[in-house]
C-alpha cells in the first residue's frame, strides 16, 4: 500500500527485512546513477517500489521498449540490497527525498544507508581516487582496511547532503569518486563500484566493469537528454499558452 505525507507518496510490493539501502541520485558526473544503473543489471534484481512527488517533472522515459521509472526502488535478494536509482531532476525536493528515503529505511528497519556520489576533483585532471564518509567508527576502520581514505574537505550537495543531516537512527556511508566533468564520468562510476564491491564482497566481475560502464553512460545520456528535450518542449507550450 502507498504510504502517504503532504505531497510524498512511497509504493512499496514488497518489504525485505533490514537490508542495506544504496541510494544514487544524478549529481557530478552523474556517478552515483551510473553506478546504481550497473548494480541494477548485474545484481539481477526486481523492481519493489516507487517513490512519488506532486512536485516531480511530469516526464518518463523508454528506453529499449521499457518504462524507465524516475524514482524506482529494486531489490536483490542474494545480498539483500535496495537500490534506489533515480534518473529524473530532483532539484528543489532534496529535503522532501531525503524524508522519503529515510521512511522508507524506517519501514524496512534498514541496517544501512550508502550513498555513492561524484566529488569535484582540484584542477583539471583527476587522479581516480575514491573517499568515504560514515557516521559509524566500525565503518570507519573497515574502509581504512581496504585502503580508502576519508573525504577530509569537500562540499556536498544535492539529498545525499540531506540524508548527512538528517541520519540519525541507521548507519550511514558516502562513497564518493573524484570527478572533473558535470558530463557522465562512466570511469569515476566504474572506481566506485570497485570500492562498494570490496566494502559489501558482491563478487564483481571489474574486468569488464569500464566497458559495460561506458554502454550505460551512453544509455543515460540519451534518457537525460531526451528529459531536458522533452522538458524545454513542455516549457514552451506553456508559455505559448500563457502568452
Amino acid at each position: 500500500m502507498p504510504t502517504p505525507t503532504s505531497d510524498m507518496r512511497i509504493e512499496l510490493l514488497k518489504k525485505p527485512k533490514n537490508p542495506i539501502i544504496i541510494e544514487a541520485f544524478p549529481g557530478f558526473g552523474l556517478v552515483g546513477t551510473i553506478a546504481a544503473e550497473f548494480l541494477i543489471e548485474h545484481l539481477q534484481t526486481e523492481l519493489i517500489g516507487t517513490i512519488w512527488f506532486d512536485k516531480m517533472p511530469a516526464i518518463t522515459a523508454i528506453h529499449e521498449e521499457k518504462l524507465v521509472q524516475p524514482l524506482g526502488l529494486f531489490y536483490n535478494k542474494k545480498f539483500n540490497i535496495v537500490i534506489l536509482h533515480a534518473i529524473t531532476n530532483v532539484k528543489g525536493i532534496e529535503w522532501k527525498l531525503s524524508d522519503a528515503l529515510l521512511d522508507v529505511a524506517k519501514q524496512l528497519n534498514a541496517k544501512e544507508i550508502i550513498s555513492l556520489e561524484g566529488v569535484g576533483a582540484p584542477g583539471m585532471s583527476t587522479t581516480g581516487k575514491v573517499f568515504f564518509y560514515t557516521n559509524q567508527q566500525k565503518k570507519k576502520d573497515a574502509l581504512k582496511k581496504l585502503g580508502i581514505a576519508p573525504l577530509k574537505e569537500g562540499i556536498i550537495m544535492g539529498v545525499t547532503s540531506t540524508l548527512m543531516l538528517k541520519v540519525k537512527e541507521h548507519p550511514m556511508t558516502c562513497i564518493f569518486a573524484e570527478t572533473t566533468t558535470n558530463l557522465p564520468d562512466s570511469k569515476a562510476a566504474a572506481n566506485v563500484i570497485q570500492v562498494l564491491d570490496q566494502y559489501l564482497d558482491l563478487d564483481v566481475d571489474t574486468k569488464p566493469l569500464l566497458e559495460q560502464a561506458k554502454k550505460f553512460e551512453e544509455k543515460l545520456k540519451i534518457i537525460m537528454s531526451q528529459t531536458e528535450q522533452s522538458q524545454q518542449i513542455s516549457d514552451k507550450k506553456r508559455l505559448d499558452y500563457l502568452g
